[in-house]
């Protein structure tokens, strides 16, 4: 019985074994595939950083005030001037009707006697 028990004992231990040695492996992997990922954002964010500055550059005002000053005769773009914006009056709104809403006379009559029951 104490062989049995032995062997048992060692075929466990031995299962265990390669339980951990596969696990090991499992995690050393997981550990590359998240570093490869972490490198990856990394370079991603500083190409983000790049195009961040890039358009920064590229929007100055002077600079586009100066492509418009060049581009005027093919655009026509023109200065923003006071003039050209309107007043909270002068815009036209939709006309808006609330929809009629009908209230069954049953329902209605239970809601005013809930409402009794709760007032003093």
């Amino acid at each position: 019985m104490r062989s049995l028990f032995y062997v048992l004992t060692a075929l466990a231990v031995m299962g265990l074994a390669v339980w951990a040695y596969r696990e090991n492996y499992r995690t050393q992997e997981a550990i590359a595939e998240v570093e490869t990922l972490n490198r990856e954002i990394g370079l991603l964010r500083e190409r983000l950083a790049v195009q961040n500055a890039e358009w920064a550059y590229l929007n100055r005002p002077d600079r586009l005030r100066a492509l418009a000053d060049i581009n005027f005769d093919r655009l026509g773009l023109m200065p923003l001037a006071p003039e050209q914006f309107a007043s909270i009056d002068q815009v036209a709104y939709p006309a808006f009707e609330l929809p009629e809403i009908v209230i069954p006379a049953e329902l209605l009559d239970s809601l005013l006697a809930e409402a009794a029951e709760d007032l003093p």
